[in-house]
C-alpha cells in the first residue's frame, strides 16, 4: 500500500468519526430548523421521494406480516400444548445418543427409523411413581380409509382408553370412547373426528355404520367434537382407535412412539420427570444418559423447547425478509448521492453564509431518515392491514390459525427504519459536509 496516501486515509477517517459526535441538535430552534428543510427539500423532489420510500414499505410490510406469522402459530402451538394443562410428562421414542432436539433425532425418526425399544410395559413400571396419577400409550399411522365410494387418507391415532382423562379437549357429539374391553381384545372399533364423519356422512348419523380399513370394517362408535389442528396434526381428520387394534391388525408391531403420563402434583413435576428418566433407564438396562433411546419432557419444559424452536424461525425469518430493507437502503444511499451532487451549490452557499459541517451532517442524514420513517409508518400500516385480511382468509378456509401483530413487532419495524436510514445515509451525509465551499460554489 502506498505510504503517502495513508495519513490522508487517516485524515479522512478522523474526520468522519470527528463529524459524528457533532451530531446533537442542543436547541429545539435547531431541531425545527433541520426538519423544516428536509421536508421541504423532499417535498421539491416529490417522485423521486416517493419512489424511495417504496422500498422501504415493501421491505417493512415484508417484516411486520412475516413477524405476525410467525407470533401467531407460536401462540396457535402454546395453546394447544397447554390444552393439556401443566400437568403431564411426555416420554418418547429417541435416536440413542442424540439430543431429542437435534438433526439427526428429528430427521431419523421423520424418515421412518424404527425405534422399537419403548413398550407399555414401560409405562407400567413407570406408574409405580407415586406421583403418576394415569397414563396412556400410543401410536400414529395413515391409511387410506373408505366407505362406499368415498375414500380419505386419514391420520389413526392408537390410544389406550385413559388418553380421554389426559386430553381435556376431546368431546363426545356422537356415541362414546371406546372401553379397556375394547383395548383388550383389539376390537375393530374406531372414533371419528368431525372433518372425517363430514367426508363420509355430512348431516347424517355416523355411530353404528361401518368404515373400511385396509380393506378389513371397522364400526365407527363415537364422534369427535370439532377442535382443529395443533401444528401440522389435523384432530378433526383423525380416527381414534384401541391401541392393541391398531399395532396389532394395522401397524403390525408390539411397541409404541409415545407414553403420556398425567401427575397428581403439578408442583413436583420436575422431581417426577427424574423420577421417570431413572424407571425407564433401569427398564431398558441403560447406565450412559448419553445411550437414552427415549426423552422426556414435562409441559414447561415442552413449552420451552417451542418457543426457542419459533424464536430461532423468526430470526432466520426476519432476516430474510430484512433483504429487502437492504435493497431499499442502497437505493436511499443512490438517491442521497444524487441529492448531493445536485445541491452542490447549495451546500457551498450555506457553508459560505457560516453552516457548520455537522449542520450539512445533520441535514442529509434527517432527510435520510425522514424517508424511511415515512416509509416505516406506510409499512407497519400496510402490515397490520394484511394480517386482518389474512386473518379473514384463513377463518374463511376454515383454520383457527390467527396472524398477530405484539407492540414488539412494531417496535422492531420502527427500529429497522431508523436503522437503515442511518446506516445508509450518513456516508452520502457526510461526503456532503466534506464539500469545499470555494469548489462547491464553482459548480
Amino acid at each position: 500500500m502506498n505510504s503517502k496516501k495513508m495519513p490522508k486515509n487517516h485524515k479522512k477517517l478522523k474526520n468522519f468519526f470527528h463529524s459524528l459526535l457533532h451530531l446533537t441538535i442542543r436547541s429545539p430552534h435547531e431541531w425545527a430548523v433541520v426538519l423544516r428543510l428536509a421536508f421541504r427539500n423532499l417535498r421539491v423532489n416529490k417522485l423521486r421521494t416517493a419512489l424511495t420510500v417504496l422500498g422501504i414499505v415493501i421491505g417493512i410490510t415484508s417484516v411486520i406480516i412475516v413477524m405476525a406469522g410467525g407470533t401467531g402459530l407460536k401462540n396457535y402451538v402454546l395453546g394447544q400444548v397447554d390444552v393439556f394443562g401443566t400437568d403431564y410428562i411426555q416420554v418418547e421414542v429417541k435416536v440413542p445418543g442424540v439430543s431429542e432436539t437435534s438433526s439427526e433425532n428429528i430427521s431419523g425418526r421423520g424418515t421412518g427409523l424404527a425405534i422399537t425399544t419403548l413398550k407399555e410395559k414401560d409405562a407400567e413400571e413407570v406408574e409405580k411413581i407415586p406421583n403418576i396419577r394415569t397414563w396412556s400409550a400410543g401410536n400414529i399411522d395413515q391409511e387410506l380409509v373408505s366407505y362406499r365410494d368415498v375414500n380419505k387418507r386419514v391420520i389413526l391415532f392408537g390410544v389406550n382408553p385413559t388418553y380421554t382423562e389426559i386430553d381435556r379437549q376431546i368431546q363426545m357429539t356422537e356415541g362414546s370412547f371406546f372401553t379397556e374391553g375394547d383395548d383388550e381384545s383389539a376390537a375393530q372399533v374406531g372414533v371419528i373426528g368431525s372433518g372425517v364423519k363430514e367426508s363420509f356422512f355430512g348431516e347424517g348419523d355416523a355411530v353404528g355404520k361401518s368404515i373400511k380399513i385396509k380393506s378389513q370394517g371397522y364400526r365407527v362408535i363415537g364422534v369427535v367434537k370439532e377442535r382443529g389442528a395443533a401444528g401440522f396434526f389435523n384432530f378433526d381428520d383423525a380416527i381414534y382407535t384401541p391401541l392393541n387394534t391398531l399395532n396389532k391388525k394395522l401397524m403390525g408391531i408390539d411397541y409404541v412412539q409415545f407414553i403420556t403420563f398425567k401427575v397428581r402434583d403439578a408442583s413436583r413435576i420436575e422431581e417426577t420427570t427424574v423420577d421417570i428418566r431413572e424407571a425407564m433407564r433401569r427398564e431398558h438396562d441403560i447406565t450412559d444418559p448419553d445411550k437414552d433411546d427415549f426423552s422426556v419432557m414435562s409441559a414447561a419444559e415442552g413449552k420451552e423447547m417451542i418457543d426457542k424452536i419459533f424464536g430461532t424461525i423468526n430470526y432466520l425469518l426476519l432476516a430474510l425478509t430484512s433483504i429487502s430493507l437492504i435493497v431499499g437502503g442502497v437505493g436511499i444511499m443512490n438517491v442521497m448521492y444524487v441529492a448531493v451532487t445536485e445541491r452542490t451549490h447549495e451546500i457551498g452557499l450555506r457553508k459560505a453564509v457560516g453552516a457548520s459541517n455537522s449542520g450539512i451532517l445533520r441535514q442529509f442524514l434527517f432527510e435520510a431518515i425522514i424517508v424511511t420513517l415515512l416509509g416505516g409508518a406506510v409499512g407497519i400500516v400496510l402490515g397490520i392491514a394484511a394480517t386482518y385480511l389474512l386473518n379473514s382468509f384463513l377463518v374463511r378456509l376454515g383454520f383457527f390459525l390467527q396472524f398477530s401483530v405484539p407492540a414488539s413487532t412494531i417496535l422492531v419495524a420502527v427500529g429497522f427504519s431508523t436503522a437503515t436510514g442511518i446506516i445508509f445515509g450518513i456516508y452520502p451525509a457526510w461526503k456532503a459536509s466534506q464539500l469545499s465551499p470555494i469548489e462547491a460554489l464553482r459548480k
